[in-house]
């Protein structure tokens, strides 16, 4: 009669075998023998795995050698020659005296837990992939808005920043935004969008923004994915048909003002000729003159602004250049009680540029400078100064003001289309303006500002013009 236990070894779903310390097989059950045929005076790796030599490293053998239990991850062949993927487990028999006779080998047929274990690796590996090559900023975020995952192009436009909190990255502030979607997203579970405007390592951009919920296994949300497309492309086509209205908008009023005011000094003119009172026409004549040079620097920031507009080099004095400057905004800053002082180096002499353009950017720079002032009421006195020098290759004009000042957001939209700190007594178009002349004389202008300390606006020109404009005047001489 078969003992009980030869019936269980027999029905186990594994393949089961008995070994030697020669590792020959002296017992097998149903299924070792079904899948891998007789096995009687054979050794295992013959069998398991149609080698002619033991292999490297053996669980029998280790159980052999020290008398504990171990276990591995084998590839076995079939009779049929298909290949099974096995986990081994290998425990020793002793006999009455405590000596390991033998070793049991068990080993289970995980070769489907593999393949799942595969695809589920190709399937992370796609998705991996995606996440890192899809043509979007793609973040991760925690509940307290920290970032633990980024994709490459995230990082190649905000850097490497895991740990650090979105508001840091994206936008350089010190607190959470008012309206943040990832915080609402959190809130509700929902997906959630928004337009932002954000400041990468090439400079501001326009993104449309997507998060949505990622639940952990307790079935909460454990993070936020925050999705952002740049879209400031569509943006700045936008901006620019919105701004034809507003300019439009706005020059018809500056417009309608400058010619009350040309009709005013034409009346004046033409009563004191008829009148022959000299005193009354050249009063009107000034009133003339006055208005006409303002509709042309309308015309010229408009032309700044609309398309691209050739310089009209000459040489020029810097001294005169600022003191002509200076007439034009002392009025406003002596309204305003802010005292503006000029300081120059006497080597600081002449200069190559378009004098109309560099004196629209001075008067620009200035009004901004006394502009910060004038709303800044945490100090009992203001002033502005300006302050010149030169090197054989460039000449440097600093603006400097103890106004109101700005943070690091407002810095880097400082120069930007139609941005302006003043509400609605800003236009937007100064600093613009002053940055899109400084570029057109191969000069730059940078900006150093903190809050509540005041700004300096620190211009940087070549002593020539433009090459073109430089071949253009060598020309005119020649001529």
């Amino acid at each position: 009669m078969t003992h009980p236990y030869q019936r269980f070894f027999e029905a186990l779903p594994g393949y089961c075998s008995v070994q030697d310390r020669d590792f020959r097989i002296i017992e097998a059950n149903r299924r070792f023998r079904d899948d891998f045929g007789d096995y009687e005076n054979r050794y295992c790796y013959q069998v398991y795995k149609q080698r002619s030599e033991k292999c490297e490293i053996c669980p029998v053998d280790q159980t052999f050698r020290d008398g504990q239990s171990h276990h591995s991850e084998e590839i076995v062949t079939c009779l049929d020659g298909r290949q099974v993927s096995v986990i081994t487990y290998t425990t020793p028999i002793r006999d009455e005296d405590g000596q390991i006779r033998a070793v049991l080998e068990m080993s289970t047929d995980i070769t489907e837990i593999k393949l799942l274990l595969k695809q589920v690796k190709e399937s992370q590996e796609r998705y991996r992939l995606l996440f890192e090559d899809v043509p979007c900023y793609i973040s991760i975020q925690d509940k307290d808005l920290n970032i633990v995952e980024a994709n490459r192009s995230f990082r190649e436009n905000f850097g490497s920043h895991l740990g650090c909190k979105c508001f840091e990255i994206y936008k350089h502030r010190d607190e959470e935004c008012l309206d943040c979607p990832v915080q609402r997203s959190f809130d509700d579970g929902q997906v959630h969008r928004s337009e932002e405007v954000v400041s990468s390592k090439s400079g501001e951009q326009n993104v449309l923004v997507y998060t949505a919920p990622l639940l952990g296994a307790d079935g909460k949300i454990a993070h936020v994915m925050e999705m952002s497309t740049n879209i400031t492309p569509i943006r700045e086509l936008q901006s620019q048909l919105e701004s034809i209205g507003l300019l439009i908008s706005s020059v018809s009023h500056g417009i309608k003002g400058l010619l009350t005011g040309l009709d005013g000094g034409m009346y004046l003119v033409n009563t004191g000729l008829d009148k022959n009172n000299e005193q009354r026409t050249r009063k009107g004549w000034k009133m003339v003159q006055r208005n006409v040079d303002r509709i042309r620097n309308m015309v010229l920031n408009i032309l700044y602004y609309a398309k691209e507009r050739q310089l009209n080099s000459e040489i020029i004095s810097i001294h005169n250049l600022i003191e002509e400057v200076l007439a034009v905004i002392k009025a406003k800053a002596d309204d305003l009680d802010v005292k503006v002082s000029f300081e120059v180096e006497l080597e600081v002499l002449e200069l190559e540029a378009d004098p109309a353009a560099l004196r629209s950017l001075l008067i620009n720079l200035l009004e901004n400078s006394v502009d910060a002032c004038r709303v800044d009421k945490k100090k009992p006195e203001h002033q502005v100064v300006i302050k010149a020098s030169s090197t054989p290759e460039q000449v440097q004009i600093a603006i400097s003001d103890n106004g109101i000042g700005m943070d690091r957001e407002t810095r880097e939209k400082a120069f930007s289309l139609f941005f302006s700190s003043k509400g609605q007594e800003g236009t937007g178009l100064g600093l613009f303006i002053a940055d899109k002349i400084a570029k057109a004389h191969r000069g730059s202008i940078v900006l150093e500002s903190e809050p509540n300390k005041g700004t300096i606006f620190k211009i940087q020109l070549p002593r020539g013009c433009s090459e073109t404009n430089t071949e253009q005047q060598k020309t005119k001489r020649s001529v």
